[in-house]
């Protein structure tokens, strides 16, 4: 009788062979964040079908958890959700995932025990979670949801707030962005500084960043970015993978509203459609500006209405008479639109939006010219880079007050349907539409890039989630 004695070694050597490789990704908590997070796994699945997804949604305390059954995703992508222990009041929204660090860490293992983590790519809201990746020596990826220009921006912060600080510098340069006053840029709170700058330092030091975007939208700053001009102070930086744009199809979205059956009744390119995002509230005054301009405007309308309230309902909201002034040339829905197949329906021609990455792609993928009206977060820096950068939208003007006039919105719709600056701005909108495919399609610059990211993920091997003695870190909140 013979007994063969095989070392661990070569036992976890063999179990790797046949283990499935799995790239995991974790998605920030938003709609929007998590429908680019599913379609970025979508993409990679094209170029590489021999890759299990594996999607981590962070699930807060009290709130219920995402159907997944909506994605339309194959059985090639899994879903788990990371549960969220009670963070302390206050907690922003970058540290959220924090207090869930130590249930990633149990989950990361699970999966380790039946496929191979090739690398984890973080929602960069979600950094963070680095905290877990990196004692578990796993490739650690971050996927930029927005575009290059912001993140050019953010990842030169240091810098930003060292020169906001000279009184003797009126203008701010930024490798890749457009040249701007400092006031244009948005003022933050020192604490939201602060975060900033511990986001850029873990960033930087990460395997790689993916970026929702391509080369002909945003080429200059993609080659500052690309050149490590925005990471002042890094010699070696994190590689930059441009692998736009991701995002949502026309599909299984649902028209609750019959905002679809009444475009079918409207001429073709002659609807503007007025919409958000799920976090795009007005106040009462602001929405009756909004009303009496697009009865002035005289153009045709589709408005998704959300505001302070959900309980008032729109006859309460809009001004007297409005609704059925209009009822012949606007569509007034309360909170939500199918808006992808929306922009993609040909009546639709014009488009008032905050300027979220998500809606910005998915109406260049339409070629639907723009009308600018940031709200928060980043979209203040996509407008300033699609206007004097892109040159794909009209500007928005808003009050000291911050409200955006009657006049001010009626004539920038009426200027974006019916006027020369209009046309000129539609007809580069439809350039970039064909680029945007061109982009994606085989040769292109984002086809190539995420070839190259997947080329790398083929190349790394990890073994040390397999180590049975790999402890349960008990340093993390939750």
């Amino acid at each position: 009788m013979i007994t063969l004695f095989i070392s661990e070694k070569v036992v976890k050597t063999f179990i790797l062979i046949i283990m499935k490789d799995t790239i995991v990704l974790y998605s920030a908590i938003g709609r929007g964040h998590i429908f680019s997070v599913v379609e970025l796994g979508k993409l990679i699945l094209t170029h590489n079908p021999s890759f299990s997804i594996t999607i981590l949604i962070p699930t807060p305390p009290n709130t219920a958890t995402v159907d997944t059954t909506t994605f339309g995703c194959d059985s090639s992508i899994t879903f788990r959700h990371i549960t969220i222990s009670p963070p302390p009041s206050g907690t922003s929204p970058f540290h959220l995932v924090r207090y869930g660090n130590h249930n990633l860490h149990q989950v990361l293992q699970s999966i380790s025990k039946t496929t191979k983590i090739k690398a984890v790519v973080l929602d960069f809201m979600n950094y963070t979670a680095n905290e877990v990746t990196t004692t578990l020596d796993i490739p650690t990826f971050y996927y930029y949801t927005s575009g290059a220009a912001s993140l050019s921006v953010l990842l030169y912060y240091k810098t930003i707030i060292e020169s906001k600080k000279r009184e003797q510098c009126n203008y701010i340069e930024i490798p890749g962005f457009p040249r701007i006053l400092k006031e244009e840029l948005p003022s933050y709170p020192e604490e939201l500084e602060n975060i900033f700058l511990d986001l850029v330092a873990t960033m930087s030091e990460c395997n790689g960043i993916i970026i929702n975007t391509f080369n002909a939208l945003e080429g200059k700053t993609i080659k500052a970015l690309q050149e490590g001009s925005c990471f002042p102070d890094e010699s070696n930086p994190a590689p930059i993978f441009c692998i736009g744009p991701v995002m949502s199809l026309p599909g299984g979205e649902k028209d609750e509203n019959g905002c679809l059956s009444w475009l079918e009744s409207q001429p073709s390119q002659s609807v503007v459609l007025l919409s958000f995002g799920s976090l795009g509230r007005f106040s009462k005054t602001q929405l009756t500006e909004i009303a009496i301009g697009l009865e002035k405007s005289e153009q045709r309308f589709l408005w998704v209405v959300r505001s302070e309230s959900d309980e008032d309902s729109l006859e309460d909201l809009l001004p007297e008479g409005f609704l059925d002034r209009t009822k012949e040339k606007g569509m007034v829905v309360r909170n939500w639109a199918p808006q992808v197949k929306v922009l993609s329906h040909d009546s639709v021609g014009g488009f008032v939006t905050h300027c979220g990455w998500n809606s910005v792609l998915e109406a260049i993928g339409e070629g639907v010219p723009m009308v600018a009206w940031p709200l928060y977060a980043e979209q203040h820096l996509n407008k300033i880079a699609l206007v004097k950068e892109m040159k794909i939208v009209l500007a928005l003007k808003e009050t000291e007050n911050g409200i955006v006039s009657a006049t001010e919105l009626g004539d920038r719709v009426k200027e974006l349907m019916d006027s020369e600056k209009g046309r000129e701005i539609r007809e580069r909108v439809l350039k970039m539409k064909e680029s945007s495919v061109e982009a994606r399609s085989e040769g292109g610059s984002s086809y190539v890039e995420l070839n190259r990211l997947i080329q790398l993920w083929k190349e790394k091997d990890h073994l040390s989630l397999l180590s049975p003695n790999t402890p349960l870190l008990s340093n993390f909140s939750g």
